[in-house]
């Protein structure tokens, strides 16, 4: 067919034709995913139908793309957590797919999430038999063991989910919550390893004149090895179904809006910033930009500060503030690395920011939406309240701020990824409205202070 017979329904069957093409190689539709966390499968239909407009510009786009939305919006999001078109929700009683009953996915995802942190629990108590044996082939006395994970074991759901499920690429039919056990758990050796340091303590005599005695102590550290490890140990993804599994969780955590997943959509440095204190607020506040030409391109595991570093950045930013000490972005990148709280593709698990502010001797509790007093109180004692966002005024996806203070009943903020945006006042009904509502580690919003 020549181009001057080329029709628009030709036309539209082909920008529809390559849609779904993308889809299938695992690559993320922008347009149909924002659709998707603004009104669900029919969102992302005409988020889709918009993004073809430039090309098609008939109503034969458009009804192409909801013919194809079934399939559109199951391979956008992985099976486990929202079923198929046919799937009955929750209750079983409205005769609607899963897809658009928000308290069958809730409970799909707490189901989920309570069997992973189980396997998880299996793994702690797993490595630390390892150490004991460890131990017993040693020359130590004694022996401890340093556990950043005590009471807060870490992971991003999402992503085992969407590992799971990549896996099992277009197998849909065994897709099973219990089969994702059964294949963690078969694993779950691989969870967590540990490094040792040999130490040589002085032990004071008890009594006067006696000599001080030595004794040999080994110091175990657990570290969690992430999912990325666990993606190539047990699920032994090939690349192609590691790219479909990081799609599968970014638009997971963009539809739950959980914060998640953290990436700042700015690839761009910025000229180096130089010393700035911000000293508007209760507590004069040191601030760092992850997009800062000195920080930008540090390393943060295998990823870098500029794209994923937003939560070693609010940290810095903390510790800097209300300690002696002055920790840059790349520092608390490095010390969030070697003690596992850095996941690939992802940003940082939740536990970085009370295990930080824990390790720097800073006092940490959780606080939730609900709690805006509790967050005005802090900031205008002079704490500082981290915040994980999602999508809205300062990101697309998952992102961590700071709260730095409270002016004319707005809320100050150091934004790690804007310096203008840290100069401006918020409304603190955006802040509550934007925040993460699947956080974890007690967020979405934590008060340090000293």
């Amino acid at each position: 067919m020549s181009e001057h017979n080329h029709t628009g329904l030709d036309e539209a069957a082909s920008v529809a034709s390559n849609t779904m093409q993308a889809v299938r190689t695992g690559k993320a539709i922008s347009a149909a995913a924002k659709g998707t966390a603004a009104g669900g499968p029919y969102g992302a239909a005409i988020g889709a139908a918009l993004s073809a407009r430039k090309h098609i510009g008939k109503i034969a786009a458009a009804a192409l793309v909801l013919l194809a939305l079934p399939l559109l919006f199951i391979l956008l999001l992985p099976e486990l957590a929202f079923g198929s078109l046919t799937d009955s929700g929750a209750s079983g009683t409205s005769g609607q797919p899963i897809l658009n009953d928000n308290a069958a996915i809730t409970e799909n995802m707490n189901q989920a999430a309570f069997a992973i942190n189980q396997i998880l629990g299996e793994g702690i108590e797993n490595v630390k038999e390892r150490i004991a044996s460890d131990f017993a082939g040693t020359d130590g006395d004694h022996y401890e063991i340093i556990n950043p994970y005590e009471g807060n074991p870490i992971n991003n759901t999402n992503r085992f989910i969407s590992q799971y499920c990549a896996a099992k690429e277009l197998d849909f039919a065994s897709i099973a919550l219990a089969d994702m056990e059964q294949i963690l758990r078969a694993g779950f050796t691989h969870l967590y390893s540990f490094s040792r340091t040999r130490e040589v303590r002085t032990i004071p005599a008890e009594e006067d004149g006696a000599d001080d005695t030595t004794e040999i102590w080994y110091i175990y550290t657990i570290r969690y090895n992430g999912e990325a490890y666990f993606a190539d140990t047990i699920f032994a993804l090939t690349d192609k179904q590691k790219n479909l599994a990081k799609n599968y969780a970014e638009n997971l955590s963009l539809f739950l809006g959980d914060g998640l997943f953290q990436y700042a959509t700015s690839s761009n440095t910025i000229t180096a910033l130089g010393n700035v204190r911000f000293t508007d607020g209760a507590t004069d506040v040191v601030y760092f930009n992850q997009l800062d030409e000195r920080y930008a391109n540090q390393p943060y595991g295998t990823d870098h500060i500029g794209g994923y570093g937003c939560g070693p950045t609010s940290m810095a930013i903390v510790v800097s503030s209300l300690t002696s000490e002055t920790v840059d972005p790349a520092q608390m990148a490095q010390w969030a690395y070697e003690r596992g709280y850095w996941c690939s593709k992802s940003g940082s698990y939740h536990t970085l920011i009370p295990g930080a502010a824990q390790a720097w001797g800073l006092s940490v509790e959780g606080c939730t939406a609900s709690e805006p007093q509790r967050i005005l109180d802090a900031l205008a004692d002079g704490k500082l309240v981290v915040a994980l966002m999602t999508k809205g005024h300062f990101t697309k996806s998952g992102h961590f701020i700071v709260l730095r203070g409270v002016q004319d009943e707005k809320i100050l903020v150091a934004d790690p990824a804007s310096y203008r945006r840290s100069q401006k006042v918020w409304d603190l009904s955006i802040i509550l409205n934007e925040a993460s509502r699947r956080a974890g580690a007690g967020g979405p919003f934590w008060i340090i202070g000293l």
